[in-house]
């Protein structure tokens, strides 16, 4: 009598791990897998154009932009409504100069961008291995960085420990 309840449990299990196969995770896929073209690398030049005027052009620079270069971020910010001269890095801005002296306030890490990057992809390389068989679907941005997700009750509890007032969380039931 035990073996055919095992038995019919287990079909049951494989039966259920076929399903839902109409969920996209495909952001969450940090491997490209197709053997085509990444759609989003093409961008298409602009069409070319005469100058007003031949004699006022500016020297050529090596290596410099050209009227007719693609500019994908700042076509979107203009057809979005926005100024795509806000793009350009002219350094820190004259109302972010307090903000960012406060930011500085304990002193500033050299690199912190290549350290962070050179950071995620070890932890990318250590933790992505761990379906070695392929079995199942592949979820390589969850399994490389679930150590270190934020458990928000666990967080929210300790911080009211210590006093600290969390006014966007939902209240605690044994203050009512």
């Amino acid at each position: 009598m035990k073996l055919p309840a095992i038995l019919v449990l287990t079909l049951a299990m494989a039966v259920t791990a076929c399903g839902g196969r109409d969920r996209d995770i495909t952001l969450s896929r940090i491997k490209n897998t197709g053997n085509g073209p990444e759609e989003f690398n093409i961008v298409p030049g602009k069409p070319l154009q005469a100058p007003d005027s031949y004699s006022t052009l500016p020297a050529p620079t090596p290596g410099g932009t050209n009227i007719t270069d693609p500019t994908p971020r700042g076509d979107g910010v203009a057809a979005l409504g926005g100024n795509p001269a806000a793009l350009a890095n002219t350094g820190i801005g004259q109302a972010d100069g307090g903000l960012v002296n406060y930011a500085n306030r304990f002193g500033v890490v050299p690199g912190i961008r290549q350290t962070l990057a050179r950071e995620d992809v070890e932890i990318r390389r250590q933790r992505g291995r761990v379906n070695i068989l392929n079995i199942g679907r592949n979820d390589d941005y969850n399994l490389a960085y679930r150590r270190q997700w934020l458990d928000s009750n666990a967080e929210a509890t300790r911080l009211r420990r210590i006093g600290v007032p969390t006014p966007s969380y939902p209240p605690d039931a044994g203050r009512r």
